[in-house]
């Protein structure tokens, strides 16, 4: 299976039923003690379109972390697909965020690490880790949902 396959799976299998302030809360703990675990020097970001409900800046992490976590929210928000997912396909195509498409690059960043929160087909929020490796940010995200939607 294709990375493109896996992460699309990935997004079609990682569906909520319901999502709030409350399960905003619940899963940025979750990447937070799993963040811990890892010594992952992060900031954890969960947000929808127009409000901020969960923000963590652990140990390591610098500002420009939190600049990387918006600019992945706003791929995840605008494309309704996971950071990594975009920026497979526009390296498929070979492009990327540009001005071109109407995309500033300080505003959009389209690397690893931001997920589509869905209820059924309807993307609400994105849920963001930004400090490590692309992969590996995207990897924090899918295990901590895996276990939550579980």
């Amino acid at each position: 299976m294709s990375l493109l396959d896996t992460l699309e799976k990935q997004e079609n299998q990682l569906i909520f039923k319901t999502f709030n302030e409350i399960t905003a809360v619940q899963i940025g703990q979750a990447l937070v003690k799993q963040a811990l675990a890892e010594k992952a020097p992060v900031v954890i970001d969960i947000r929808t379109p127009d409000r901020t409900l969960f923000h963590a800046a652990l140990p390591g992490s610098s500002p420009d972390n939190d600049h990387w976590a918006r600019r992945k929210s706003n791929v995840t928000l605008r494309f309704h697909k996971a950071s990594m997912r975009v920026g497979e396909i526009n390296r498929s195509k070979d492009r990327g965020i540009t001005p071109d498409l109407g995309l500033d690059p300080l505003d959009y960043a389209d690397h690893g690490g931001s997920f589509p929160v869905r209820i059924n087909s309807l993307v609400v929020a994105a849920i963001t880790v930004s400090g490590l490796k692309s992969q590996e940010d995207h990897d924090m995200i899918v295990k901590v949902l895996e276990e939550y939607l579980a």
